[in-house]
């Protein structure tokens, strides 16, 4: 139950999300298609494009701790915010591929600086009593913007592509206005609180091998995100001959199913705890990734959409509250800006990697299979985390009711 009191942060976290991923990532999955079919680029052109966006998002992964430390957060966002509605108006009209790569770039540095200044700055100004329920909610904007994206941009596709591109560079820049709003209403910093004592170096020890395992897991889940997110509405538009309707409508579905992600994470955290929820939440993307290889009927495709969606911002919630539980409150946020960095290279290598495919086999099929042999691997990686509990301090990151 979100209160008063906890909408600012809310509005910061939700808005930064939103533009972050849901618009600067997931808006061009849909876009996909249609730069193809009107010839803007060619198949494997539009795919890279897709990459670069995964790319900036390393860079901005790497960078964005800096820079939220040298300069006031609130400017560091303005300034991500401003670069991916400009990212999007720049890229209007057809041009030179180099020119569409380097806007793309922009997007995903701009996008990661989002992701991880915007909710650290709403949990900072949250009371710890209330992170848990915050910390769920920023990251329903990830799922907003893959609804909004599924529902508005096949409608302005029918007037035109530059109609599309400016479109979403306005609707980002709304959002930055939004979110600048919620950042200028936050409160001072809340307090962290502290552990009553250090624990013994066997456990620090074991603690430190769990995450390891934890952010390595993390990273698999990377290349297991690369296929739904970049090419899932192109598989279903062109490969799959569903065309622009049935793909609009899986996009939708993903994107209701990442709005829901969230909170159902939330709600396994709370009654069988981080570790059991992060590895559910594995195999359950695991074999939602790999349902186009067996069945793509209604319900196979729906399936798939709807749980991908889910898992995907419920794995970062999971995976952020398990580190949490690993290091205790005092190291979570630079033990968590690592394993974003970890992720980003991740899916950077795999974005690229899973386009050069693409391009020599002609199918996307093959990496579906990669995607979910990745997760697959992952849950290994998170069953052998188990034995960190030792080192951790579990109940101030706990999602209790209300404590």
């Amino acid at each position: 139950m979100t209160r008063t009191h906890d909408l600012p942060a809310l509005l910061t976290g939700i808005m930064a999300t939103l533009a972050g991923i849901g618009v600067a990532r997931f808006a061009y999955t849909p876009l996909l298609p249609a730069l193809i079919e009107q010839q803007w680029f060619s198949a494997s052109q539009a795919a890279y494009l897709g990459a670069a966006n995964l790319l900036g998002y390393l860079i901005g992964a790497l960078t964005a701790h800096g820079l939220s430390e040298r300069f006031p957060p609130r400017w560091v966002m303005a300034a991500a915010f401003a670069g991916i509605g400009l990212s999007f108006l720049a890229c209007a009209t057809p041009g030179a591929i180099g020119w569409f790569f380097v806007w793309r770039l922009v997007s995903g540095v701009a996008g990661a600086i989002l992701m991880v200044v915007g909710p650290a700055t709403a949990l900072a100004a949250t009371p710890p009593d209330r992170r848990a329920t915050v910390g769920a909610l920023v990251f329903t904007g990830i799922g907003l913007g893959a609804l909004l994206s599924a529902t508005l941009v096949p409608l302005l596709l029918e007037v035109g592509l530059t109609a599309t591109w400016l479109a979403l560079g306005l609707l980002s820049l709304a959002a930055g206005m939004a979110g600048d709003r919620g950042v200028a209403r936050l409160g001072e910093p809340a307090g962290i609180p502290h552990s009553a004592s250090a624990p013994p170096a066997a456990a620090r020890r074991l603690g430190t091998a769990a995450v390891l395992l934890v952010m390595a897991a993390y990273g698999l889940d990377a290349v297991g995100f690369v296929p739904h997110t970049v090419f899932w509405v192109d598989f279903l538009t062109r490969e799959a001959g569903l065309g622009h309707g049935a793909a609009s409508l899986q996009w939708a579905l993903f994107g209701v199913g990442a709005v829901a992600g969230p909170l159902l994470a939330g709600v396994v955290a709370r009654h069988l705890g981080w570790h059991v929820g992060l590895t559910l939440g594995f195999v359950i993307k695991a074999v939602a990734v790999a349902i186009p290889l067996l069945s793509l009927t209604l319900i196979g495709r729906s399936l798939s959409s709807l749980l991908v969606g889910a898992m995907i911002p419920a794995l970062v919630a999971l995976t952020s509250g398990r580190l949490a539980e690993l290091v205790g409150p005092a190291a979570h946020k630079r033990l968590w800006g690592y394993a974003t960095a970890v992720f980003a290279a991740a899916q950077a290598i795999a974005g690229y990697a899973m386009s050069a495919l693409y391009s020599a086999s002609g199918t996307y099929y093959p990496l579906f299979t990669l995607g979910s042999l990745a997760l697959a691997a992952g849950v290994i990686l998170i069953l052998l985390s188990r034995g960190g509990n030792a080192a951790s301090q579990p109940t101030a990151y706990l999602p209790t009711k209300e404590r």
